[in-house]
């Protein structure tokens, strides 16, 4: 054999082992540094999850405590709120996320092992969410009409929970509608979306549409049917679910049949194509917090409050029957929480995407550099770290953020740098802190002194490892 041959021989040999080589390393089987660092996130994910069912919530009927010390040992009597509830939900949804994108591009090994038991964890806290479900009668802008929704607390049977007046709120209801859809998708069980377009009506019954003196919508939702001020918190998250519910019936010709004001205040009704009526009310949420909470610096102010009823609802009678009736708003109140950017961020980031208008894609663009100009901190005693205020319930806020990043990474890659900040300090954390599978509330100062007063949030654990299911999929995804 000839010198030409055997150099062609052996450079086609390597040309192979290389091939074989970097499949093996990056392939399906086996994956690369992103693929560990994906299946690390998950893997977190779903030990943090599992733990905090064993210890938040009961057997029985699925009873949430609000607090847990994993020194102590012992759960707290008081029960989680709904909002809270929610944040399991929504952890559950997370991962089910994840094992799908990994296992849609070929990594099945997780999804295989995992993926039921989650979808029958996502059936059992479905069940359970039933204990704050009640009805009552509310008169509202366009009609009077009895709802079946959920409460802030939780009754001690399923569908009599306390629902009226201040006891339900609509950002409840919007983050179920959020996560029922999510299960929807992730499960394909009908249940969840019928509930998640029954919350929708609910909400968007609560919509402002009285006419000013231009004949022009007031607009914006209150914070329940039982208040006058209108925030953030009751605005931003329903945009993001009204887009979905929008691409679901987008070749569809089911239609919607809603109630609106005429200039002469009469009330009157139209039927449209659900795919445009959600779309339309989408675009309309988004409009009125922008404009009206919005602040110089960029970031989202709490609420407009400030009225002539001293909070107190008003109706008003009209061709012989009684509805709610506008209230002015004056002040626009902080403070600035950064939940209420997150759901701004995801709303434009889903906006734009259906729509393809360049004002969601300068807006989320402008938002994810404000935003974390504003709530992301170099940490004094930890260099190279980015502290996030934790006070209140500002880890669970600051975990919607991180979710409006990675929703905005694909539209605009300066997302990164936030997005990497939550993930070192989770990181930070865990190897550091991580105790009986759980994160302390202060991720880079760690667990206090006093073990009798370790008490957790059961939202923020769940709230940790939905963030850590996100950042598994930014890191398969991208």
């Amino acid at each position: 054999m000839n010198s030409h041959k055997v150099r062609f021989l052996a450079s086609l040999l390597l040309i192979c082992l290389c091939i074989f080589s970097c499949s093996n390393e990056y392939g399906p089987e086996q994956g690369g540094s992103s693929r560990n660092e994906a299946d690390q996130n998950l893997l977190r994910s779903m030990e943090l999850v599992d733990a905090a069912v064993g210890n938040y919530f009961s057997k029985e009927s699925m009873s949430m405590a609000r607090y847990y010390n994993p020194y102590t040992q012992v759960s707290s009597q008081e029960r989680a709120s709904v909002w809270m509830y929610t944040s399991a939900i929504e952890a559950v949804n997370s991962i089910l996320k994840a094992l799908k994108t990994q296992s849609d591009l070929g990594y099945t090994a997780l999804y295989d092992q995992h993926h039921v038991r989650y979808v029958q964890l996502l059936e059992k806290l479905f069940d359970g969410l039933q204990y704050y479900k009640g009805s009552f009668r509310l008169v509202s802008y366009t009609q009077t009409r009895e709802w079946s929704v959920y409460a802030v607390n939780r009754a001690g049977a399923p569908g009599t929970a306390d629902v009226s007046g201040i006891l339900n709120v609509y950002d409840d209801q919007q983050w179920l509608v959020r996560e029922l859809l999510e299960s929807y998708h992730l499960t394909g069980n009908k249940e969840y979306l019928n509930e998640a377009e029954y919350l929708a009506q609910y909400v968007l019954d609560g919509w402002d549409c009285t006419l000013n003196n231009s004949g022009k919508e007031y607009g914006g939702i209150t914070w329940g049917p039982g208040y006058v001020t209108k925030h953030s918190c009751s605005n931003g998250p329903f945009i993001s679910p009204l887009v979905w519910l929008h691409e679901i019936y987008k070749d569809s010709e089911a239609t919607v049949t809603y109630g609106y004001i005429k200039p002469d205040k009469s009330r009157a009704s139209k039927t449209v194509k659900k795919s445009e009526y959600y779309l339309e009310f989408a675009k309309k949420v988004y409009d009125f917090q922008r404009s009206n909470l919005m602040r110089s610096d960029g970031v989202y102010d709490d609420m407009l409050g400030g009225d002539d009823t001293h909070g107190q609802v008003v109706y008003e009678e009209v061709g012989g029957k009684r509805y709610r009736k506008h209230t002015n708003l004056y002040n626009r109140v902080g403070p600035a929480y950064s939940y209420n950017s997150g759901t701004m961020l995801s709303g434009a980031s889903d906006l734009y995407r259906v729509t393809r208008d360049g004002k969601y894609l300068s807006d989320l663009q402008n938002l994810v550099s404000s935003s974390f100009r504003y709530f992301a901190k170099l940490d004094a005693d930890k260099p190279g770290f980015y502290s996030y205020d934790i006070s209140d319930f500002n880890n669970w806020f600051n975990g919607v953020l991180m979710r409006g990043y990675f929703d905005a990474y694909k539209y605009d890659i300066s997302a990164e740098t936030p997005l990497e900040s939550f993930q070192a300090n989770l990181d930070y954390a865990w190897d550091k802190y991580l105790y009986s599978s759980m994160l302390p509330t202060n991720l880079l100062l760690g667990w206090g002194a006093d073990r009798s007063k370790q008490n957790v949030e059961g939202m923020f654990v769940f709230a940790f490892a939905a963030e850590y299911a996100v950042l598994a999929r930014y890191k398969t995804e991208y």
